[in-house]
Parts: C-alpha cells; sequence; structure tokens
C-alpha cells in the first residue's frame, strides 16, 4: 500500500510512571531524516525511540519529528547525605558566626542550602520505563500510520487518473503510427516527383522512403514506452515504496514521449503528446510526496 510521507498524530501518555504528550509528525524529504527529541531526564532512551521509528518496516523516506514532552517523573527518590562535607560547612559557619560577634551556631537549615551536602537522585530505571513508554509509541505510530495511509490512497487515486490519461492518449499515437508512416511515404514521393518529374526513379524513391522510415518512424519508442508503462502499473500495484523506482521510469516515459513529439508530423499525435507530457508532470507530482 502506498503511503505518505506527510503524517501527524499526537498521544496523551498517563501511567503510574509518567505523565507526557508524545508527538509524532513527517514532512516530504528525499531520505529518512529523524529528529528525536526528549526531556534530560529520557535522554538514555533516545537510541530505543530511533531504532523503533528508523526501522525500514515503518518509515522509509520523510523528514520525521518525535517530541516527547513530559509533565510528571514518578520515580523512586534516593537521598544521600556527604556528611564530611556538612562537618566543614558547620564549621565554616560557626567560624563566620562568632568573628561576626554571633553566638547563635548553624542550624540544619543553615547546612542544607549549601551545594552537595545533600543530594537527591531519582532512579531511572531505563528498562523498566521503556517498557511502559513502548506501547504507548506504538499506539501512536499506528495512528500516524494511518494518516499517511489516507493521504497515500488519496494520491494513488489521482496518480491513477493522471496514468489513465497518458494511456489514452499514448493509444492514439499508436493508432495514428501507420499514419504517420504513409505521410512520410507521401511527402517524399511528392518531393521526388516535383524535383524530377515523372522521370522519378521508383527504386530511388523507395531507398529513400525506407532510410527516411527508419529514421522518423517512432516503432521503438512504442514498443519502449509501452514497456515503461507496464513496469510503472506492476510496481505501483506490488511495492509498498516504490516512488524512487516510479520517479526514474517517470523520467523514461518522459524521454519516450518527447522523442515521439520531436518525430511526430500529425497535429493528432501532436496533442496527444501534449496530454502525456502533462499527465506525466502531475504524476511525477503526486510521487514527490509518497514514500
Amino acid at each position: 500500500m502506498i503511503k505518505s510521507m506527510t503524517g501527524f498524530a499526537h498521544r496523551e501518555i498517563r501511567t503510574e510512571l509518567i505523565v507526557a504528550g508524545l508527538l509524532i509528525k513527517s514532512y516530504n524529504n528525499r531520505y529518512l531524516d529523524l529528529s528525536i527529541s526528549l526531556p534530560p531526564q529520557l535522554a538514555k532512551l533516545e537510541p530505543r525511540f530511533r531504532e523503533y521509528l528508523g526501522s525500514s518496516s515503518r518509515i522509509v523516506h520523510g523528514k520525521v519529528e518525535c517530541n516527547l514532552r513530559l509533565r510528571e517523573l514518578r520515580l523512586p527518590v534516593s537521598v544521600s547525605a556527604d556528611m564530611e562535607a556538612a562537618k566543614s560547612v558547620a564549621s565554616v559557619l560557626f567560624s563566620i558566626g562568632k568573628a561576626c560577634g554571633m553566638d547563635r551556631p548553624p542550624e540544619l537549615g543553615d547546612l542544607l542550602r549549601f551545594e552537595g551536602v545533600v543530594a537527591y537522585e531519582k532512579d531511572l530505571d531505563e528498562e523498566e520505563l521503556w517498557q511502559v513508554i513502548l506501547p504507548e509509541l506504538a499506539a501512536c505510530f499506528e495512528s500516524y500510520d494511518e494518516t499517511r495511509r489516507r493521504e497515500g490512497q488519496a494520491t494513488r487515486a489521482d496518480i491513477d487518473r493522471q496514468l489513465a490519461r497518458l494511456e489514452s492518449s499514448f493509444a492514439l499515437v499508436r493508432a495514428n503510427v501507420p499514419e504517420i508512416e504513409a505521410t512520410i511515404k507521401t511527402q517524399l514521393s511528392a518531393r521526388f516527383r516535383e524535383v524530377m518529374g515523372e522521370n522519378a526513379d521508383p527504386s530511388r524513391i523507395l531507398a529513400e522512403t525506407a532510410t527516411l522510415l527508419m529514421k522518423y518512424t517512432i516503432n521503438e519508442e512504442v514498443t519502449r514506452l509501452q514497456a515503461h508503462l507496464a513496469s510503472f502499473a506492476r510496481i505501483l500495484e506490488t511495492e509498498d515504496s516504490p516512488g524512487k523506482k516510479l520517479d526514474f521510469l517517470c523520467q523514461e516515459i518522459n524521454r519516450e514521449v518527447n522523442t515521439i513529439g520531436s518525430k511526430n508530423t500529425l497535429i493528432a499525435v501532436a496533442q496527444a503528446v501534449v496530454e502525456m507530457k502533462d499527465a506525466l508532470e502531475n504524476i511525477r507530482e503526486q510521487l514527490r510526496n509518497i514514500e
């Protein structure tokens, strides 16, 4: 199934350990550009987010942003005291007070104002927290992926419409191949007779006509274009991330269409070539939006 490179999803996370908001959004980009934004407390989890979202089975192309906004982290707290530091601080405070004529000894509150005397640390069990976040991330990704699938379906429908236009005009070109060759023969024969009169050598006319047909016939272009369109339809139907392959095929199709246009001598074929080029440009525009 074709997926768009643009998508969006937001999920509120509320568990016993964490309360947060998770957002995933993406834009068109030729390659995968993954940006993970986590709060400092959860920075160790970034490789896990990157591994999950960067899997080729999930996202292939696009500029993807994943943001986790932390509101509350309910982790066990460890408190420790540096007794030697506390004694040193108390001794200095006592000496300062004595020098200033203050008889009051330093109080506990005075000591706690100094950094390093008491340390507070939340015990982060990385594995436990990841097991809590992972299903939330998976649910958010599924919502995000659904928006990409919906937009991809709309894009596929438009590509199919443009492809039908191209194939309809191409059918007209194929139908006019005999007419193109007949026109070349008629014009060349008329020129010979204009220059040489009724004495024009029929064998010379045939030889020149054969040479000119080799130069201006579009049979080879028609054959290659048929093959390219068949490949386009097959890839579009069978591959999940066909964007790059289809864009390359569009270049090849465009080359054949341009060659047909340069060799053409009929107004109907010229109009069909214009239609094919317009449809092809619309297809290429839509391909820029899919993986």
